[in-house]
């Protein structure tokens, strides 16, 4: 992970907010909702989805890094992101060991939902429909995102 981390400074304009190390953060419910706002707080704490087509990162073709915005862990890069046409930014990859994923049955077929690493924060769920070279597609909510761009 050390190393993962070094690479991600290398891609960041110097000073970028990301979290310092990949160990566990623990906040109250009191403190998410100071740290996080409407959509921003109920997506990743209470598993919520955002309405398909609202997040600008859909359009977001710069190169950078894709944070975890409840706790700046770094999740995807921009080389790991296409357009699903699903309407949720989609990634075919992510950065090692950033997700913990577990069945879903909300919709009664069961679909793997992953959460950050870091804080719990729920992103979104993982389909193997994605394209080469992985098949998957890790549809993400904007709302649990943060882009930080490459420096120049």
């Amino acid at each position: 992970m050390e190393d993962l981390q070094k690479n991600w400074k290398t891609l960041l304009a110097p000073g970028a907010n990301i979290a310092p190390s990949a160990a566990p953060l623990k906040l109250s419910d009191d403190e998410w909702k100071k740290r996080l706002s409407g959509p921003a707080y109920a997506v990743p704490r209470h598993e919520g989805t955002e309405r398909p087509g609202s997040s600008p990162l859909n359009d977001e073709k710069r190169p950078g890094i894709y944070v975890c915005a409840g706790c700046a862990l770094p999740l995807f890069s921009s080389a790991m992101k296409y357009d699903s046409g699903t309407g949720w930014p989609s990634f075919f990859t992510t950065i090692p060991e950033v997700f913990r994923t577990r069945l879903d049955f909300k919709l009664i077929l069961p679909r793997t939902e992953y959460h950050c690493a870091r804080c719990g924060g729920h992103h979104g769920h993982l389909f193997n429909d994605g394209p080469p070279p992985t098949g998957h597609r890790y549809c993400n909510n904007g709302v649990a995102l943060r882009f930080i761009a490459r420096h120049a």
